[in-house]
């Protein structure tokens, strides 16, 4: 996109050395918040009949939170300083750089030929951020994510132009972090329909709508029914069933993943309490953000002990970028939890970072083996050979292995000769709701039982 040349500028903003150190951030030296945000209602309300265009960029560093989390704040102001100096020394004459807090950063372009400055201006700025840091010793790596809006073709006053330019940003991270994105009206009505449904989402708690269904598991080797896993679901009562991929990710995004987790919690202990076979079990997914959690142990122990259920009978699932999240504190959480007699089992083993330290370091009791080598246990011999894999590092450090999404009896043979403990599918059930798993315990508990004999 192509802008016309403005046929006449407006005086620059006063350059004064008192003016500049008023509104300066004490930290990077750059415009701080109020400093910068006047600037641009300045740039806004001085436009005429003709308006001339400007770009804002908004930039936000990545990784940055890690850096303070390991090497300290001293660290953290070091590089937010290192950061400044480095955005001072990619704009031009005349354009503007502010912190507006944390690591938030925004670059005014006053004056705008055409679009491509803009861009790039953010692709300078990615490749430069991205550069190492030598910080006190310590060479540190981070990167940043640059949203790009346009006045007046995106927005025409100041509260606009921010809320374009942050849109571009997110979407920029959403797509992977350490890249750069134009506004586009489309990521104006994704917003809305996020929007929409944060607010449903926080209302639906309240409201009831979450339920569970569970889907079992089998133990292969004898072909008893095994125990339960609970699934959440949200009957959302104009959208139908959502899928958990749909607001689990949001959930997590705005903090409601703790509350929903603890009703998760509370709710599968209560209902497995209840069930006809003492033996059975029931697993419970457990989120990175209640993982890291201090009181997780506590409020375990007082969902069984308001609920009854036996601490053997209960499996809290993790998945293994949760373990990663904090190593040592997850490791602590895992130890405690093990103490009161819960189990604890790694979800999705394979599709994340597979480290097989966390198979030797976390006091884990089961491995799930993701439905993706499952499904192609037959047509990929890779995949066989990871499924083997598993079921004999299990068995070799004392863990069951559970396969997900078994659908046919040849996948089901093909993983009792690989060595799989578990199995849980479609074969054998779809989840179900709570009202009808007592009957679903005595009618598959005769079908496992012929299967067994079979």
């Amino acid at each position: 996109m192509h802008l016309a040349p403005p046929q006449h500028r407006p005086p620059a903003p006063p350059d004064e050395p008192g003016l500049i150190a008023a509104g300066q951030d004490s930290l990077t030296g750059l415009l701080h918040r109020d400093a910068f945000l006047q600037a641009l209602r300045s740039r806004t309300e001085e436009q005429g009949e003709r308006p001339l265009p400007f770009a804002l960029l908004a930039m936000d560093l990545d990784r940055f939170k890690a850096v303070n989390d390991t090497l300290g704040h001293q660290i953290g102001d070091a590089l937010l300083k290192a950061v400044g100096k480095r955005v001072r020394g990619c704009i031009r004459a005349g354009d503007l750089a502010g912190r507006l807090g944390g690591d938030e950063f925004a670059i005014l372009l006053p004056y705008l030929s055409q679009e491509a400055d803009a861009q790039g201006l953010a692709k300078r700025l990615v490749d430069l951020i991205a550069r190492p840091f030598l910080l006190e010793g310590h060479s540190v790596v981070i990167g940043c994510s640059v949203g790009i809006a346009i006045f007046p073709a995106d927005a025409a006053d100041v509260t606009g132009m921010l809320r374009c330019a942050d849109l571009a940003l997110y979407q920029a991270k959403a797509e992977g972090r350490g890249d750069q994105r134009r506004f586009v009206p489309a990521l104006r009505a994704r917003a809305e329909a996020r929007r929409r449904m944060e607010a449903e989402l926080r209302a639906g708690i309240g409201l009831g709508q979450f339920t569970l269904a569970y889907q079992p598991h089998i133990d292969i080797g004898t072909g008893r029914l095994a125990g339960f896993e609970a699934l959440l679901r949200w009957q959302h009562p104009e959208r139908g069933t959502v899928s958990p991929a749909e607001f689990v990710p949001l959930a997590e995004e705005i903090g409601l993943i703790v509350p929903i987790g603890e009703w998760v919690l509370r709710t599968a202990c209560r209902d497995a309490a209840g069930w006809s076979d003492p033996d059975l079990s029931v697993s419970v997914n457990v989120a990175a953000a209640q993982l890291a959690r201090r009181d997780l142990t506590a409020r375990v122990r007082a969902a069984l002990a308001d609920s009854g259920l036996a601490p053997h009978r209960l499996e809290l699932e993790v998945t293994e970028t949760a373990l990663l999240h904090d190593t040592s504190a997850a490791l602590a959480t895992c130890q405690e939890l093990r103490a009161v007699g819960v189990r604890i089992s790694l979800d999705d083993f394979g599709t994340g970072y597979s480290s097989l330290t966390q198979l030797r370091d976390f006091p884990l009791d089961r491995v799930k083996i993701d439905r993706s080598f499952v499904r192609d246990i037959h047509d990929a011999p890779a995949s066989a050979a990871i499924v083997r894999a598993v079921a004999g590092l299990g068995h070799a450090l004392g863990l069951r292995t559970t396969a997900e999404g078994v659908e046919t009896e040849a996948q089901l043979s093909e993983l009792r000769a690989s060595g799989c403990t578990d199995a849980q599918g479609y074969l054998f059930s779809r989840p179900i709701p709570a009202t009808e798993v007592p009957a679903l315990i005595t009618a598959l508990g005769h079908a496992c039982e012929e299967r067994a004999i079979a």
